[in-house]
């Protein structure tokens, strides 16, 4: 529950951006010169401004901290927080503001194309600017995007709880073991593992989390708390499914609302089921985000079901 010396609930780090969406006919896109799509749109939204939007709508207090650029990308990203109402610390990023191109398919599946130039060796999240968040906040998401490793130390020096999401990790890229290994809560999708359970023991034996989280999109969530593993099933979306986008960002804010509720981890990952098939049923070029009110709700109904 909040308290008195906390003004944040979540501070979420890294993966502000804009991404380029493509309709495309099927994944994988066969080679031809040229196709003819569906209209182009670029909105502001990467993984860390879907988790802040997720987590607020959803009733907890946040802020966002990220690098951006002074481009127009930067201020698409600047008018969605602002339009959300969400508060956002900027620190200039001299590459420019982090972008992507998203081939989206008929099933909804996608692939994203991540410009990886934007960021520079030198850049950093100011650690005086993190220790002044972080003494204000109940709990730290921090998205993978760089250079977020390096506020890691910070936050834990400062004594709030920290989650993660390695999005498609094989386990093996050593980039992903700081987050990997210093978060108390892991995300991370089942994508690219060959054996998840192998993995998540991994990161729970050799980190600190007390829960660790594969999604299996369509085959529902793996769950790993106190030594045991749990398939969590998924839920029936309210909608047709249309697009994968941001699903496991939303997966991780309604996991997050019954974490910090105090909830059970098994509840906190039916939220995030539900939370994740909702995202499923919301077009990529929108940034529509499961309510409070609707989360519940179908949590209620699935537990009448």
């Amino acid at each position: 529950m909040p308290t008195a010396e906390t003004e944040i609930d979540v501070l979420v780090l890294g993966g502000a951006g804009v991404d380029s969406i493509v309709y495309v006919p099927e994944l994988p896109l066969p080679y031809a010169d040229s196709y003819m799509v569906p209209a182009i749109d670029m909105r502001a939204g990467q993984t860390g401004d879907f988790v802040a939007m997720g987590v607020q709508a959803l009733g907890l207090r946040t802020h966002h901290v990220d690098l951006i650029g002074d481009d127009h990308e930067g201020d698409l990203v600047r008018a969605l927080h602002r339009e959300r109402g969400i508060p956002f610390t900027e620190v200039p990023q001299r590459g420019g503001t982090k972008r992507a191109v998203n081939l989206v398919g008929p099933d909804g599946r996608r692939l994203s194309l991540y410009d990886n130039s934007r960021s520079l060796e030198a850049d950093r999240l100011p650690p005086a600017l993190i220790e002044s968040l972080a003494a204000v906040s109940r709990h730290a998401h921090v998205s993978l995007t760089y250079p977020c490793a390096y506020a890691l130390p910070v936050l834990r020096a400062k004594g709030v709880t920290i989650s993660t999401d390695l999005h498609d990790w094989d386990g093996v890229e050593t980039y992903h073991e700081a987050f990997a290994y210093e978060a108390d809560l892991v995300f991370l999708s089942a994508t690219a593992l060959k054996d998840p359970e192998k993995t998540m023991r991994q990161i729970a034996a050799r980190g600190r989390a007390g829960a660790v989280v594969a999604t299996a999109g369509a085959e529902g969530a793996h769950l790993l708390a106190g030594g045991e593993l749990t398939h969590v099933p998924t839920v029936t979306p309210p909608a047709p499914v249309v697009d994968s986008n941001g699903a496991g960002d939303a997966f991780a804010s309604g996991y997050l609302f019954g974490w910090l509720a105090g909830e059970s981890p098994r509840t906190c990952t039916r939220y995030g089921a539900i939370a994740g098939t909702y995202a499923c049923t919301v077009p990529s070029t929108r940034t529509d985000v499961i309510s409070r009110d609707q989360l519940l709700a179908m949590a209620a109904d699935t537990q009448r079901g």
